[in-house]
């Protein structure tokens, strides 16, 4: 992924070994994040949950619009967040998509946590749901990779546009100031560089193109 390629070309140049990898569920890594179990997420947005067992590096590594996807033919008129009342939605188990789109879906909206998102397009396709919420960037490569991109289309009004971030567990032993100060002057000089829009494009090109 792009950000794992980010990361490389980050600690490279620092003398830090870095090793990435795939651990599963989202949920999954917040709770090793929050136990310590791993050092650093790369990629997440931020909250005020989060911040108590995350340090966050500025500056964010992208900005990622979210879209209501939903099924080809199944459209519905979306101009704001009450228009998703009495619909039933789905994403990944603890996504964040901003806290004040949390909050006002915990209150009003009707969304189901799965464990992958693949889950939550194959639940629209049979109609157990009415839309999925997920970034647009990683919407259209996962659709992709699984091979139903013609099926699905993102609704024009994005539900949110959030800085996303890498950050450091709190509670790891490589969590230091002088560290995270090395790691976010280099992340500054690729994202003002234009680096990190250039990994972004070429890995969606490599997995479109692989699926």
């Amino acid at each position: 992924m792009a950000l794992y390629l980010l990361c490389s070309e980050i600690t490279q140049p620092l003398g830090v070994t870095v090793e990435v990898k795939d651990i599963g569920s989202w949920a999954r890594v917040q709770r090793m994040a929050r136990e310590g179990e791993i050092d650093m997420v790369a990629g997440a947005f931020i909250t005020s949950e989060r911040i108590r067992y995350m340090d966050y590096l500025l500056p964010p590594v992208t900005h990622l619009p979210t879209a209501v996807w939903v099924p080809i033919g199944r459209e519905f008129v979306y101009r704001h967040w009450p228009d998703l009342k009495g619909k039933r939605g789905s994403t990944l188990i603890n996504n964040s998509f901003g806290q004040n789109f949390d909050r006002y879906a915990e209150q009003n909206l009707r969304i189901e946590g799965v464990r992958s998102i693949e889950q939550s397009f194959q639940m629209a396709l049979v109609d157990r749901v009415d839309y999925v919420l997920y970034e647009v960037l990683q919407g259209e490569v996962k659709l992709e990779y699984m091979g139903i991109a013609d099926d699905f289309v993102p609704l024009e009004t994005p539900v949110s546009r959030e800085g996303l971030f890498l950050t450091f567990s709190k509670a790891s032993p490589c969590n230091s100031f002088e560290l995270r100060e090395r790691i976010a002057d280099r992340l500054y000089e690729l994202v003002n560089s234009g680096r990190v829009d250039e990994l972004i494009l070429q890995y969606k090109a490599r997995y479109t193109k692989a699926s």
